[in-house]
């Protein structure tokens, strides 16, 4: 279907809004030449939001009035200048758009407002309508005007959050705030968000957490973060409590610009002897996790001097990762097992644990024990869990196709006022408008969220109009049942089969690559400048045309779609060769460069592991994520493609440094 007959299509079948007080007129049921004509107009709307153009946004609204995208003209209008607007205007708003992404998006930011301002009483009259609820700030400001209202005991809540907050906000530090003057929280918990501040490169952060304490220990905090050496190098006998933390902070700062330095620090005797147990492991922590993030051997050795009890999260993560390098599974027993329960439920480190319970071995009970865990993440939705049926001798195979959707479950996604307005966005150019939308239509905002039927309607309306991230997006959502060909479809099939087979290229491992790369976005543009179905950057593509006889090639081609499947396909396939043929190491080549993945692969003398604790091991989590998906993707693209079963652990093999002898093809690749 052409993009306009698809607009007009959308157009036609929607019926909107509800009466209106404000600048609309109560909107009529609108009709193709009311919307299509009006485009232009949102489009300009858009514009002047990003830009902070008030007046101009109320100049243009009334143009608005009866398009499919009505309600996010009015938002971008009331939420340039929400500062201003009273709460009779805002519930207007809220009311004439009741049960629409808008409606909650504006409460959102409503509410963010009113927990700065301290208007408790309105905050706490909206927080129970607020549906979307996935915004830390917001459950902050709801735990402080709990706590101040009835005396609730909130203080767990608010550090679990509080902790959990990258950046620098109102809310939780209110909260946190509040729960520190009551008593019901700890001082070290303000310490504690210092050191992940530090540890992170937050600065802000660190000082805002410790301002909580005391204002002027503020400028110690910053001088710290400056010059930690500074600091350490200053003649200090006996600390005191707020000392030993500073010492802390300043020993965690060295760790993360000179780990040999902080080990040298952390081995001396004042250190050892003034700091507490808790505070050298985390110190110890942060070492260990920067030397396994550099595939440095004896990293796991620094996390010895720690004990797991007092070890953040992450540090617990890289321990597991750096046990896994050096073949120490009852270091990964013991490392996991200190994992918080939400975390060790993750896939990644039930299937780890279970593969140590394994290699350790001398208990009875546990090859069952791993094949229970085993069993409890094995299907084909993700790269753990399909090793995990491997290790149950299941082959990878495309589940059966769910029962076909009836007309009427067809129907009632393509009369989804949310779903049609975020396809009429994404098709109009707005994407990050469309995307927000329609995710939050197919989630579970509503009373029990949509049934695995009804995202896989959803999915499949999607998929009807070819917008494909979405029919991917949406049909991972489903619970119960599995639809391989929405999750894995195969766009444009006839130019990557034959363009593969051309150049011996898997079709699986170009679709694989495709699917995580760009969703199938034909003109999707990465923060980088890379384009196209395959992400290719601009050098990379000039310097591949050359090498595959493009010689015509010109810079705007690159996002037409067989120009791009053809210097995608022949970098890709150029980038395979020169890493004999590994998988995992051209995938990790693709995203990051190859001069890193041959970095990552070893030197001389360095161990040849197993490609999937290779791969956890990738310092850049961007690149882990991505060769593990790649992968995964592949190995069930493989299934869909040919029939047939498929193992994952063929393809991952080992990886190890350069074979002796051998000489790299293509050194220059960029």
């Amino acid at each position: 279907m052409q993009f306009q007959a698809i607009l007009t299509s959308i157009a036609l079948a929607a019926g909107l809004m509800l009466p209106h007080t404000g600048a609309l007129a109560a909107p009529k049921t609108p009709t193709r030449a009311a919307s299509s004509a009006n485009d232009s107009v949102i489009l300009d709307m858009n514009q002047a939001y990003k830009k902070g153009e008030r007046r101009r946004l109320s100049t243009l609204l009334p143009q608005a009035q009866g398009h499919v995208l009505e309600p996010w003209a009015a938002y971008w209008e009331l939420a340039s200048r929400l500062d201003e607007a009273g709460p009779t205007e805002i519930r207007a708003f809220l009311e004439r758009y009741a049960g629409t992404y808008q409606e909650d998006r504006l409460r959102n930011d409503w509410l963010l407002l009113l927990g700065k301002r301290r208007d408790w009483a309105t905050f706490s009259a909206e927080y129970p309508k607020f549906r979307m609820n996935d915004d830390r700030a917001v459950k902050c400001y709801a735990l402080l005007a709990e706590a101040q209202s009835t005396g609730a005991d909130v203080a767990a809540q608010v550090q679990e959050l509080w902790l959990a907050q990258k950046e620098v906000d109102d809310g939780c530090a209110a909260a946190a705030e509040h729960q520190l003057e009551a008593g019901k929280l700890k001082a070290h918990t303000a310490w504690l968000r210092a050191r992940l501040g530090f540890e992170n490169e937050r600065p802000r952060m660190a000082a805002q957490a410790v301002g909580l304490l005391n204002d002027e220990w503020v400028t110690s905090v910053n001088a710290i973060y400056a010059n930690p050496v500074r600091f350490l190098d200053d003649k200090i006998t006996a600390l005191r409590p707020r000392t030993k933390e500073l010492v802390t902070l300043a020993l965690i700062r060295l760790a993360g610009t000179d780990v040999t330095a902080a080990m040298d620090e952390m081995n001396k005797m004042r250190w050892r002897t003034q700091l507490t147990q808790e505070e050298r492991s985390w110190v110890w922590g942060v070492i260990g996790k920067r030397a396994a993030r550099r595939l440095q051997e004896g990293a796991l050795n620094y996390f010895a001097h720690a004990q797991d009890q007092h070890l953040h999260s992450d540090h617990l993560i890289w321990k597991v990762r750096a046990a896994l390098r050096a073949g120490a599974w009852s270091e990964v027993l013991n490392a996991t097992a200190a994992m918080p329960e939400t975390l060790r439920q993750d896939p990644t480190w039930v299937y780890w644990r279970a593969r140590a319970l394994l290699a350790v071995g001398g208990k009875p009970e546990a090859p069952g024990q791993a094949r229970a865990l085993f069993e409890s993440i094995a299907s084909p939705r993700g790269f753990y869990e399909q090793l995990a049926l491997e290790e149950l001798g299941r082959p990878i195979i495309a589940p059966p196709k769910p029962e076909a959707l009836s007309a009427a479950e067809l129907d009632t996604a393509r009369n989804n006022p949310g779903l049609r307005r975020g396809l009429y966005a994404i098709q109009m150019g707005l994407r990050a408008e469309g995307v927000r939308e329609w995710n939050y239509s197919v989630g579970a905002h509503q009373r029990g969220g949509l049934s695995d039927r009804e995202l896989l309607a959803a999915a499949q309306l999607a998929c009807d109009q070819q917008i494909w991230d979405r029919c991917i997006n949406t049909s991972e959502r489903t619970r119960s049942v599995i639809d391989f060909e929405q999750r894995f479809p195969m766009p444009f099939k006839q130019a990557v089969l034959q363009r593969s087979k051309q150049i011996e290229l898997d079709p699986a491992y170009v679709y694989g690559l495709i699917r995580q790369e760009s969703r199938f976005i034909m003109d999707a543009q990465s923060s980088v400048g890379a384009s196209g179905l395959m992400q290719v950057m601009p050098a990379t593509a000039r310097w591949t045309a050359k090498r595959i006889g493009l010689t015509d090639f010109k810079p705007q081609q690159i996002t037409d779609r067989d120009t791009n499947i053809a210097i995608g396909t022949g970098y890709l396939k150029l980038v395979l060769d020169s890493f004999e043929g590994s998988m995992p190491l051209a995938a990790a080549a693709y995203n990051a460069g190859p001069s890193r993945s041959r970095a990552w692969r070893g030197q001389d003398g360095d161990p040849v592991l197993e490609a999937a604790i290779w791969a956890e091991n990738v310092p850049f989590n961007e690149t882990r994520d991505y060769v593990k998906k790649v992968l995964s993707n592949t190995t069930n693209y493989a299934a869909l493609i040919t029939g047939r079963p498929q193992s994952l652990k063929a393809r991952l093999g080992q990886v190890g440094p350069q074979r002796a002898g051998k000489s790299e093809t293509y050194e220059d690749l960029p």
